[in-house]
């Protein structure tokens, strides 16, 4: 039997550890401190449910079949079950702060102490958590060596393996897409590459901890460069009077012509939005340059990419200057506004509100003035966001401008007929294009990111 621990159950612990305990020969054990915010999901997969929205592929049927029949998956707070474990997946929290942008690994430090103090001879460590490069080998390596007397490369495996993936693709992320494992030695890499096979139907790629680490921290960073450029020219796009949506389109039709692939004229233009949320794209630059700043050899000026990341920051501002811009526009003082946010969750239907770029945008609203704002979101828990709304219509009564931050699709269903008899004021601010399938706005003041038609 191969017993496997997980520590953090989360949108990266949870499928790794499930699709691990449905390996004939597994049995999985999960960890979850019995926080406020997350203590309840520990009763939760113990009754074999699931703690994710319904339409998350497959996940739901796999933690009821690996908890209720199998047997071979369990969750509990105390970090004795560490103590048979022959292999350690590490999937805790490592933010960054606003401020000083540099990470917090309290969290991952407390609970490499903790495997340290119970680490058995041979086992495998393997952080999948995202940190800034060079982590893994000056900061986990050393605690887990002073914890548990024994050194990492020769007594235990130590590795670096990040996830990707996405709410809604959890279990087709993980089986499917290559899996890049980079361990302290070649011979931590190869029990790395060896435990992952079992539940990766793509290949398993060996390296060392610090090129992984760069990896991952560069995948997300040049999606978020991607982003910018899309908000960027959705910028340009209202500033000269013309749809970004339109420009896209044009831009994105160069062919994908494999004649010549060093010269593949093909175009892949993002889509812009109202920011940008999740987990990892608002703080995989600032650990990329955190590594660079503290284990680099030369100073790099990361312009490019450090700029990209204020351009996505800087768009729920953007998106709460358009909704005051029109509320002045149509006579309305901000203060008696009733201004209604549709959509708090980073990502259309999903219950994810991590980086949420809904939060900068009410506290912006607020700074400036408004007094009643309402949040609707179809998904999100009432743990997570005490306040939130499940009525759409209540929400939208009675409203000065509608905000659409996120693209549930329950909000194609609105019409500009149904809100414009149910709001005060029929104004809407769509950051997301939610709204594009309307022919005409028939009475409603639409204002778009990225067009200028207004």
């Amino acid at each position: 039997m191969k017993h496997v621990v997980v520590i953090g159950m989360g949108y990266v612990g949870i499928p790794a550890a499930v699709l691990f305990a449905d390996v004939p020969g597994f049995s999985v054990i999960g960890i979850q401190r019995k926080s406020t915010r997350s203590g309840w999901k520990i009763d939760f997969l113990n009754q074999g449910r699931s703690p994710f929205p319904e339409n998350e592929p497959g996940i739901a049927e796999l933690i009821r079949r690996v908890v209720l029949e199998r047997k071979t998956f369990s969750v509990t707070n105390s970090f004795d079950a560490l103590k048979n474990a022959d292999a350690i997946l590490v999937d805790v929290q490592t933010p960054v702060e606003p401020g000083d942008h540099e990470p917090r690994y309290e969290s991952l430090r407390d609970v490499v102490a903790e495997i340290g103090k119970h680490l058995k001879r041979g086992a495998l460590v393997c952080v999948e958590s995202t940190v800034a490069p060079g982590t893994t080998t000056n900061v986990v390596k050393p605690i887990l060596e002073q914890s548990s007397g024994m050194t990492a490369g020769s007594d235990f495996h130590l590795c670096f393996s990040y996830e990707r993936v996405m709410v809604g693709r959890l279990l087709h992320n993980i089986v499917s897409y290559p899996r890049i494992v980079g361990g302290l030695t070649p011979a931590c890499a190869q029990a790395g590459v060896a435990l992952y096979q079992n539940i990766v139907k793509s290949k398993v790629v060996a390296t060392d901890c610090l090129t992984a680490e760069v990896s991952k921290t560069v995948e997300n960073a040049y999606r978020d460069v991607n982003i910018a450029f899309a908000n960027e020219v959705a910028l340009v796009c209202e500033s000269l009077g013309i749809d970004v949506f339109e420009v896209r389109e044009l831009v994105n039709n160069l062919p994908n012509d494999p004649s010549r692939p060093s010269a593949n004229p093909v175009r892949n233009m993002h889509l812009p939005g109202a920011g940008v949320g999740g987990h990892c794209l608002p703080k995989d630059s600032w650990l990329l340059k955190y590594g660079v700043d503290r284990y680099g050899k030369i100073p790099v000026d990361m312009k490019v990419i450090l700029g990209s990341r204020a351009v996505n920051d800087s768009m729920p501002i953007h998106m709460a200057n358009l909704a005051l811009h029109g509320l002045a526009e149509l006579g309305i003082d901000p203060s008696a506004a009733k201004v209604a946010i549709l959509g708090y969750a980073f990502l259309e239907d999903s219950d994810d509100t991590r980086n949420t770029p809904a939060v900068p945008l009410i506290e912006e609203l607020r700074r400036r003035g408004v007094r009643e704002i309402a949040i609707h979101d179809p998904f999100v828990r009432a743990e997570e966001l005490p306040d939130v709304e499940r009525d759409l219509g209540v929400v939208i009564a009675g409203s000065d401008c509608l905000c659409v931050v996120t693209k549930h699709s329950v909000y194609g269903g609105l019409t500009p007929q149904g809100i414009r008899g149910q709001m005060r004021t029929p104004f809407v601010v769509d950051g997301r294009g939610a709204l594009a399938r309307w022919d005409t706005h028939e009475g409603v003041t639409v204002w778009t990111i990225g067009k200028g038609s207004r």
